[in-house]
């Protein structure tokens, strides 16, 4: 009798985690398989003004739409497991300070960092606030993706000059930007 309970509630269990996208490489996969997806980024779009595919490039990057992504665990003397650096988590890898402020200032209580209608709503409105505080065109991918990475004081700041690697990363979420594009508009027409 308890296998006959154990193994439906092992069934779905499995069945409510959200497994990343086959093809992340490939918006037009990734939303045939992700059915929701378009209609959530669009959402945001409509919602922000963020086009869909400067959201999706964000997120590719920050998380590869991996629904609990974190940070690495750091390990001590090799074995213990460590804190992490940040509290960055979810598809969007988002901070706790910051999400608390997107919770409060656009969001609503329940929305989640690992479900992804309220992660695209996030970078939408975190990108936003980046056209309006910093006055980044709305499809600079690597702009917007330079003040997300480093926040609006750091980007004021310009502490990203004094990253090479991240610049190197905006370039490579800027030209990702640039494939989703052409990969909607072919999309759109089949």
């Amino acid at each position: 009798m308890k296998k006959t309970f154990i193994l439906p509630l092992l069934l779905s269990l499995t069945a409510c985690a959200t497994i990343p996208p086959k093809n992340s490489d490939n918006i037009c996969a990734t939303f045939r398989e992700k059915d929701d997806w378009y209609d959530d980024a669009r959402r945001s779009f409509e919602r922000w003004g963020i086009p869909v595919h400067v959201q999706m490039a964000i997120m590719h990057q920050e998380s590869h739409f991996v629904a609990d992504a974190r940070p690495p665990r750091p390990w001590l003397l090799g074995i213990i497991p460590w804190f992490r650096t940040s509290s960055a988590y979810g598809y969007a890898q988002a901070k706790d300070e910051t999400w608390d402020s997107y919770v409060d200032n656009a969001g609503s209580w329940w929305a989640d960092r690992d479900e992804f209608d309220d992660a695209a709503d996030f970078i939408g409105w975190y990108c936003s606030i980046s056209y309006q505080k910093l006055g980044i065109a709305k499809w600079d991918t690597k702009n917007l993706y330079l003040a997300y990475h480093e926040g609006h004081g750091g980007y004021m700041r310009k502490s990203f000059l004094k990253k090479p690697w991240l610049m190197q990363v905006a370039s490579k979420v800027a030209r990702r930007a640039q494939i989703f594009q052409s990969q909607l508009n072919t999309c759109k027409k089949n």
